[in-house]
């Protein structure tokens, strides 16, 4: 992580100087765009016209440099250059881009300033404007935070507007006709008189001319594909069984690896007796990994079974060994010298809460696992002073770095092949499991190596949704909240990943606060106080982050506001939101839901909102009393995305985001025990399963000012909308997750 380091550590200068281009980095270096990885490659009988288009023989390929989880961002993204290279859509390629700086996401890092994406304040645009200083230096090519179409909107349209200028241009070389006698159809220039010369024609002499930088765009009016509901690029390969996961990659001459790392995480290995695995079947060797053994074998199965057969003597976990013991650290962390942050405390909590009746309330979320289909695999292939990666990663710049430093070798000599992700949610971000498939590579003497994780290793061995725990004073006056104090407090994500990748977590972590912190609601008295809780377990990123639990404490406290004032819960939220395209997702819900109409014996409604991610979504959550329990029927959900590129792909999110938060609420929960995770399989780490999970209809609107993406905001109101439902079906209030312990599910 070379680079990553060298500038964090000397932090990053967001002042006047970086913005003016002075001496932190200098304006022309800011402005210089990155070279273009497709040019290291020489492409026969064509050439690539930008880093996401390149013409050969065989036709059109899009570069879709974002990780393709089943989210569908390879169709999106590659929608947004077909659209402006006038390309036939279902004749075109689609990859995923090389590991490289220019594929680099600004809008992830833009989110990170510390003001609502609500707040249009020239100060809170000049922050978010300012981190595209930092995020052009970091040059992370990452996939999440919901970042992958707002970072692309622009630029690969541009991408694929620069290409069809460049074939403009070299057609009217070749045809000695003034350009603006041409223009493009459907992948071909197309004269006057109806000559027409395809792009596999062209490709050769466009490839040699430089883009334009900024070139004009289509008016939305004119849109062919974007907008509209695009076949699936990578549906027919999954449908088919011809996609190819890093499962799936298989070299001549390939050796099979598993790993077996200590169970209590980042313990160490004291010890180890390999002897029966030794002279198992297909054994061929044990290799010493930082904090547990690499076993290598003729096949996956044979590793598996030789891992089985070695005995290890583990060291103790640094944190609390039982999941009860880390719980009661997150509480002890509500104290003055734990602060974390205090992005927002308006007007006078306390004067207002002491002369008031106030309302307390502590909620709590358990620590969760990814629990991805496909476990942590990867292969990688070490010779001749070259390394070869193929891995599902979210992160593949970060995924070479690793590589270049345990290899030894320089990024110029890795290549990532980035294949596609059996889930990520954020566990793909995480190095570990490249960092071991590179050190098993060295062993095998020049052989490829592919590494597959067991069920069991990768349920045991995440980097998990770390617990958290809120606490809530308010007082109600006229109908509605006029005070809100709410502290959270959670061990920092970012502390724990950045320290993995031996960096330096400065500042305070806004992850802990989110979907908390700048929720649109006009309560006159209104703060919120993030807590850093010890850092112990390695925790990370997992789908919508905190705002995946603030959702949860945030919403349910706001019914219990409602009840208090005795106000209508979805009424009361109307009149407090000041953000107009917040109160039409909830407005649409609630009409949607037939919010306002009768209810059924025997059934209880709850809804949610929270403003994740720059996108307001609202959903409620219907359930039934069955004679085995409580039944999920029906759900619904609105959400405001600003530019709406792929209907279908963005209700398929939404529905996942939501079932994603159901699971979660209903059933999710990783406890310890001796340092050592319990939780083994889907067995006794279960999702939803299709009979549990309700009818959901979408609704997408597009009054938002920017274009958001919709990979997360779907998961942060599912819990509290179920939670509500509950209560109004049984009048107890459950505030802490999962369900299942309080109440049976069918």
């Amino acid at each position: 992580m070379g680079k990553v380091k060298t500038f964090a550590r000397r932090t990053f200068l967001v002042g006047s100087a970086a913005i003016a281009g002075g001496v932190a980095f200098g304006y022309w270096k800011f402005t210089t765009p990155y070279d273009n990885p497709l040019n290291d490659q020489p492409i026969e009988g064509g050439g690539a016209l930008t880093p996401y288009v390149k013409i050969d023989q065989s036709g059109v390929s899009i570069i879709t440099p974002r990780a393709e989880m089943g989210q569908g961002v390879h169709t999106t993204l590659a929608a947004l250059v077909a659209e402006e290279l006038d390309v036939d859509f279902a004749k075109i390629a689609v990859e995923h881009g090389p590991a490289s700086y220019a594929y680099y996401n600004e809008a992830m890092l833009s989110e990170a300033a510390p003001y609502a994406p609500t707040d249009d304040r020239f100060v809170a645009r000049s922050a978010r404007s300012a981190m595209a200083i930092p995020a052009k230096f970091l040059a992370l090519q990452l996939t999440g935070g919901s970042s992958s179409t707002p970072d692309a909107y622009v630029k690969m349209r541009k991408a694929g507007a620069a290409a069809r200028l460049v074939l403009l241009d070299a057609a009217a070389a070749r045809l000695g006709t003034p350009v603006d006698r041409l223009q493009t159809d459907n992948g071909a220039v197309v004269m006057s008189d109806g000559t027409r010369l395809s792009y596999e024609e062209l490709a050769v002499e466009a490839a040699k001319l430089d883009p334009p930088l900024d070139p004009p765009l289509k008016p939305r009016e004119a849109w062919r594909y974007l907008g509209k509901s695009l076949p699936r690029v990578d549906m027919v390969a999954k449908c088919t069984g011809t996609a190819e996961f890093a499962s799936d990659v298989n070299l001549p001459g390939m050796v099979y690896a598993t790993v077996k790392m200590n169970p209590r995480l980042g313990g160490s290995l004291n010890g180890f007796d390999d002897s029966a695995a030794r002279i198992s079947s297909g054994y061929i060797k044990t290799v010493e990994l930082p904090g547990g053994l690499g076993i290598l074998a003729d096949n996956t199965w044979r590793a598996f079974r030789a891992a089985d057969l070695i005995r290890c003597e583990w060291g103790d976990a640094p944190y609390p060994p039982t999941s009860d013991g880390i719980l009661q650290q997150v509480s002890e962390s509500f104290v003055e010298e734990q602060i974390d942050s205090r992005y927002r405390d308006d007007g006078d909590v306390a004067a207002v809460l002491e002369d008031s009746d106030v309302i307390e309330a502590e909620y709590t979320v358990p620590i969760l696992a990814h629990a991805t289909m496909e476990p942590m695999s990867a292969v990688a292939w070490l010779r001749d002073g070259r390394l070869d990666v193929w891995a599902g990663t979210q992160a593949p710049t970060a995924a070479r770095d690793v590589a270049a430093k345990v290899s030894g070798l320089k990024s110029e000599a890795i290549s990532i092949h980035t294949t596609y992700l059996g889930g990520g949610f954020g566990r793909r971000a995480e190095g570990d499991f490249i960092e071991q498939v590179v050190r098993l590579a060295g062993e095998t003497g020049g052989r490829p190596v592919k590494m597959m994780w067991s069920r069991e290793e990768d349920m045991c061995h995440d980097a998990y949704r770390p617990p958290a725990i809120a606490r809530f004073k308010g007082a109600v006056s006229d109908g509605a909240p006029v005070a809100w104090d709410c502290g959270i407090a959670s061990p920092s994500v970012m502390e724990s990943q950045f320290g993995r990748m031996d960096m330096p977590a400065m500042g305070p972590d806004k992850l802990i606060v989110d979907g908390a912190v700048f929720q649109p609601y006009a309560i006159p008295n209104y703060r919120v106080t993030g807590y850093r809780a010890p850092a112990g377990l390695p925790i990370g990123y997992w789908r919508s982050v905190g705002a995946s639990y603030n959702g949860f404490f945030h919403e349910c406290f706001m019914d219990e506001m409602a009840l208090a004032a005795g106000a209508d819960p979805l009424e009361m939220r109307l009149r407090l939101l000041n953000h107009e395209p917040s109160r039409e997702v909830l407005r649409t819900v609630g009409e949607m839901s037939g919010w306002s109409g009768p209810l059924a014996q025997g059934r209880g409604r709850g809804v949610a909102f929270t403003l994740s991610f720059g996108v307001p979504t609202a959903e409620v959550v219907e359930v039934a009393m069955t004679e085995r329990g409580v039944k999920i029927e029906k759900a619904w959900i609105a959400a405001d995305v600003g530019t709406a590129l792929d209907p279908g792909i963005l209700e398929a999110q939404l529905s996942g985001g939501m079932i994603f938060g159901l699971t979660a609420a209903v059933q999710g929960e990783i406890t310890l025990e001796n340092g050592e995770v319990q939780q083994t399989n889907f067995h006794d780490y279960d999702g939803l399963r299709m009979y549990q999970t309700p009818e959901i209809e979408v609704r997408v609107l597009e009054n938002g000012e920017h274009i958001r993406g919709i990979g997360e905001p779907g998961t942060p109101p599912a819990p509290a909308a179920l939670a509500n439902a509950v209560y109004s079906l049984t009048g107890q209030r459950y505030r802490s997750l999962p369900l299942n312990k309080h109440l049976d599910f069918v």
